[in-house]
């Protein structure tokens, strides 16, 4: 029973401690921002984006920066806690706009090949997503959002 008691204390400091609030806020701002953009690009206002992978701004790039950030505020930025959040920043931009666009690119290739393959059959082909990665403004506009809400919303020490 004090293991639960001690488990549930833990988890409630970690749902109430700002900084989950601020790096949440910071994805979260992300994903609304390529549905208001999708908006004002296309006309479309589409809330699949909100959960959707890929795209501008890259919520993932504004997730990481904004807890990056938040460390540095709190720890410094000589702290060996930031040094694994830069690692963890550098990761997450590196994944976005390199094996995850890849991957992207490579599922557009493939959903070309399977649609000439079904071409006059009465069968609709299966389909792979398509938007799984970032393209480099689309990381640096997601580390952006993510920098300036826990700017905003952390005050640090």
């Amino acid at each position: 029973m004090a293991m639960l008691t001690g488990l549930a204390q833990v988890l409630l400091g970690w749902i109430t401690h700002p900084v989950t609030w601020v790096t949440a806020a910071a994805w979260l701002s992300a994903d609304l921002l390529k549905v208001i953009i999708l908006k004002f690009r296309h006309g479309v206002t589409d809330w699949r984006r909100f959960f959707g992978t890929g795209g501008m701004p890259s919520s993932h790039t504004a997730f990481i920066t904004g807890l990056a950030t938040c460390i540095a505020r709190s720890e410094g930025m000589q702290s060996p806690i930031f040094g694994l959040a830069l690692g963890l920043v550098i990761l997450t931009c590196v994944d976005a706009a390199g094996l995850r666009r890849s991957a992207g690119l490579q599922a557009e290739v493939l959903n070309q090949i399977v649609k000439d393959l079904y071409k006059g059959r009465d069968v609709k082909p299966p389909h792979v997503k398509e938007t799984l990665g970032h393209t480099l403004p689309e990381v640096l506009a997601g580390a952006a959002v993510g920098f300036c809400v826990a700017s905003l919303l952390y005050p640090g020490h």
